[in-house]
């Protein structure tokens, strides 16, 4: 795989889905997403004021809410409607009057 860099929407559903069905602290979040911790920092606290996910003061974690994981539902289907094709189109290719 290419380096190459994460959408906006790439990074939430990133970090939603690996406080999917767990509770996570910060550092846990760090790791499976692979995000430099000033950048966690500013989704996490978008990802709060949507209520995408939740924290727990006492345990220091994090865990998606129903809210989030609509989020992440949607966001596979938007997944599917886009397919790499082996082959790259032109524009000539998809309409002939470009050509």
């Amino acid at each position: 795989m290419r380096n190459r860099h994460r959408s906006r929407g790439e990074i939430i559903a990133s970090i939603l889905q690996a406080v999917n069905g767990n509770s996570l602290r910060q550092t846990e979040i760090l790791y499976r997403t692979y995000l430099s911790h000033n950048l966690l920092k500013d989704y996490l606290v978008l990802l709060l004021e949507n209520e995408l996910i939740d924290y727990t003061a006492g345990e220091r974690t994090f865990k998606t809410t129903g809210k989030g994981m609509r989020y992440l539902q949607m966001y596979a289907q938007l997944g599917q409607l886009i397919v790499k094709h082996k082959r790259k189109l032109t524009l000539s290719d998809a309409n002939p009057v470009w050509g």
